[in-house]
């Protein structure tokens, strides 16, 4: 699956649900020397079995990074997962984006989140801010993938939406669901082409709290309420519910974000970067598994 005159595409992250994705996305529309980079190489061996290389890519391993990305013309670089250690995530971006630079990649894709500077409640924007600065003074070429909140992120609401009470601290605020597949399909359009600049990754359309809960209702078939709450109220629910006052602070900053109208802008980033058309809400909850994940136990 490799073709010496192709550039060569790293996708880190590769075992988690984004990357894996990517990389399928990738393969599907034919493109090659794709490399699967994942802290843990032996859970990607199906992607061996095809052909695909598969690269050790450990951002707490720095000294290791040189390697996963020797030889690299674009790689995308996915934001980790690690919010609740400050300073931890930023450490991680800054690690592979230095080996990216000194191994001589052409092209960084990075997943961001809009509108993240100074004026983002959300605690980790700075994370995203600080590695975009880091990437765009390294005089590489770049795209940065601002995502909005994944589609998929509905499905944590399962056990209020089955309790019949939703709160929330959004008020009228409005934000622009995507699903992770578009999002997948845009790395990937991205990587492939190396298209530059900066994207707010967004859904066709943009929801209140309420109408999003209304949406979920008629999917689950029984009706929700949405009680509006203070920030502090939603937080101490949240703690009160057994969450960390960490994560309680994250999420409610999510709330923060879409009441003063960061998340709210809607793009056409999807179809411009893809070519097809961007999934609405109802189209993603019409989809069998979805509505399976929105009624099933309650641990999402």
């Amino acid at each position: 699956m490799t073709n010496a005159s192709a550039p060569s595409l790293l996708v880190t992250g590769a075992a988690g649900q984004l990357g894996q994705l990517t990389v399928e996305k990738l393969l599907a529309s034919g493109t090659v020397n794709v490399v699967a980079g994942t802290r843990d190489p032996s859970k990607l061996q199906a992607l061996v079995a095809r052909g695909v290389e598969v690269r050790k890519v450990d951002f707490d391993e720095p000294a290791s990074l040189g390697a996963a990305f020797a030889g690299i013309h674009r790689a995308l670089i996915v934001s980790t997962d690690t919010i609740m250690e400050p300073g931890l995530r930023l450490r991680q971006h800054l690690a592979a984006v230095n080996a990216a630079v000194r191994a001589g990649v052409q092209h960084i894709v990075y997943t961001s989140l809009p509108n993240a500077g100074p004026e983002s409640p959300v605690p980790f924007a700075a994370d995203h801010r600080e590695t975009e600065r880091a990437i765009a003074e390294s005089g590489v070429a770049f795209t940065f993938l601002r995502n909005n909140f994944y589609m998929e992120n509905t499905f944590f609401m399962a056990r209020a939406l089955a309790s019949g009470r939703v709160f929330s601290s959004a008020g009228s605020g409005r934000s622009s669901h995507v699903s992770r597949a578009d999002v997948a399909s845009t790395a990937a359009a991205v990587l492939a082409s190396g298209i530059p600049g900066a994207f707010d990754v967004t859904g066709p359309s943009s929801h209140t709290i309420d109408e999003l809960v209304a949406a979920l209702a008629q999917t689950i078939g029984h009706p929700v309420e949405v009680i509006h709450v203070s920030d502090d109220e939603l937080g101490q629910g949240m703690i009160k519910a057994g969450l960390s006052s960490a994560m309680a602070a994250a999420l409610v900053s999510m709330d923060v974000a879409t009441r003063r109208g960061l998340q709210g802008t809607v793009t056409d980033a999807v179809p411009a970067l893809t070519g097809q058309a961007a999934m609405s809400l109802i189209q993603f909850l019409a989809i069998d598994a979805h509505r399976a994940a929105l009624t099933g136990p309650s641990q999402h």
